[in-house]
């Protein structure tokens, strides 16, 4: 019985789910991520003397093993990052080709989440997005906005999203 209160925190907790959350910090991602990596390769050169790609292939060919230390644990957490940000990506990529609204929320979603610099406001965003969409109000953006996110969690998340968790709640109570 608390095994299935359990569960049912969890699922309520938007924390969980929340694409917005997520795009919000896409450009922290990105940005920590390529620091990240060129700091582990300068630090490597110092301390090495040689690319860390280069040394790798020594390690493998000599058969050494690298677990456990600190240079692993580096890598481990730039690959789990670097996983992240590309399931999103392929989400967006999935979200753009395949559904009926797909390109007008691929350039919504870009504009306002995943581009290198961040626009100042709503006004910018809807300028970037001329060449895209017809005449955008605000009213139409935030509505665009909104959409693009849900449709995004459901692919990202897929039966987990928030949406559809209620759904099957609804439709096969336990």
């Amino acid at each position: 019985m608390a095994k299935k209160k359990v569960e049912q925190d969890v699922r309520d907790n938007p924390r969980y789910h929340d694409t917005r959350r997520l795009l919000r910090k896409y450009r922290d991602v990105t940005w920590s991520l390529e620091l990240s990596v060129q700091r582990l390769k300068n630090e490597f050169h110092m301390e090495y003397g040689t690319d860390i790609e280069e040394f790798l292939d020594t390690v493998y060919i000599a058969g050494a093993d690298l677990g456990g230390t600190e240079l692993e644990h580096h890598a481990q957490c730039i690959e789990r990052s670097h996983k992240m940000l590309t399931l999103l990506e392929s989400a967006v990529g999935l979200l753009r080709a395949r559904h009926k609204k797909g390109e007008v929320y691929y350039w919504v979603l870009y504009y306002t989440y995943m581009t290198s610099q961040k626009l100042k406001n709503a006004d910018e965003i809807i300028e970037a997005l001329r060449p895209h969409t017809q005449n955008l109000s605000y009213s139409t953006y935030y509505r665009l906005s909104k959409e693009a996110v849900r449709e995004l969690s459901s692919i990202f998340w897929g039966f987990a999203s928030q949406d559809t968790l209620k759904l099957l709640d609804h439709l096969l109570p336990c």
